[in-house]
């Protein structure tokens, strides 16, 4: 399995949501997962890969990171129809309550091929008041808290990944 999931986020090399991705991607294993961040990628990125991995800081009042506002275009036009697609955000569940990571909420919102979504998560353990990433009382993917919960974050991360290992064979 050479690469063939690509992990694409959003924000600066170094920041937190490229942090968390490529902490994904050591979980996947270096050879079978490349990292993109949305900034420099294009249509054919997504393409080449069999399964996708979405991640997005929300910014604000809970909106996706910028360089997603000039990609989630590219996801919207491009057909991910044969994909299976994964999310994973991060939010402050202490200082915005009422919009923890409704980034990845927004990218999943906008996708328009909702039934090749896994990697859905518990949202036990947290304690916030509204999501748009809340579906059904799940999260539609990963959630993760550095700012309160970073002690928690690497056992998050493995038990996702242990999930999505399953669910992209």
């Amino acid at each position: 399995m050479t690469e063939k999931i690509g992990i694409f986020f959003g924000g600066a090399a170094g920041g937190s949501t490229h942090k968390v991705a490529q902490r994904i991607q050591k979980a996947f294993g270096k050879e079978n997962a490349k990292l993109y961040n949305v900034s420099d990628a294009i249509d054919e990125d997504l393409l080449r890969h069999d399964y996708l991995i979405f991640g997005t800081a929300a910014w604000g009042i809970g909106e996706m990171h910028g360089d997603w506002e000039m990609f989630i275009d590219t996801l919207v036009e491009t057909d991910l129809s044969k994909k299976k697609i994964a999310l994973f955000g991060l939010g402050d569940q202490i200082e915005y309550p009422e919009s923890f990571v409704d980034g990845m909420g927004t990218i999943f919102c906008r996708l328009p091929v909702k039934e090749n979504i896994v990697g859905f998560w518990s949202t036990k353990g947290y304690n916030f008041y509204y999501s748009t990433a809340e579906k059904e009382g799940m999260f539609v993917g990963l959630a993760i808290d550095e700012d309160s919960q970073h002690e928690l974050t690497e056992e998050r991360i493995t038990k996702w990944v242990e999930m999505l290992k399953k669910d992209f064979s």
